[in-house]
């Protein structure tokens, strides 16, 4: 277990080392970092963030250099999905029209000449009319 707790002791110490040479705003987006081989993995949120990590490539690679024992040459940064970021707990949900938008696509259906136009419009205007009652 000691050995377990020195790895995860130097995991911080990197990830701290990493946040303090980067711009508050960016080390902020810095979630986790990892060693593996000659590989530092730095995790964050977006790929906006990802972009801006990239061009700190030199200035972090050398932070960390005085803390591992193998020398680091490659830095790759990944994006941690469905995670924290812009849109934290957040669901998209489906924008329903009015019952009167809802009639009007009903209607239309109904006088268009196209079996197969007409056919969709009906049924999505029952499908909308359908979710829009749950609301």
């Amino acid at each position: 277990m000691a050995f377990f707790y020195t790895q995860i002791e130097q995991q911080q110490r990197i990830l701290q080392r990493i946040r303090t040479v980067l711009p508050e705003v960016l080390a902020k987006q810095v979630r986790h970092s990892l060693i593996k081989d000659k590989k530092l993995l730095i995790y964050t949120d977006s790929a906006i963030w990802a972009s801006q990590l990239r061009f700190y490539k030199s200035v972090i690679l050398a932070s960390i250099a005085t803390l591992t024992r193998t020398p680091v040459e490659i830095l790759q940064i990944k994006i941690i999905a469905g995670q924290s970021g812009a849109g934290v707990g957040t669901e998209r949900k489906a924008k329903i029209p009015s019952i009167e938008k809802i009639e009007v696509i009903r209607n239309h259906g109904l006088t268009v000449s196209d079996n197969q136009l007409r056919s969709a419009l009906l049924r999505l205007s029952a499908t909308l009319e359908r979710l829009s009652s749950k609301v």
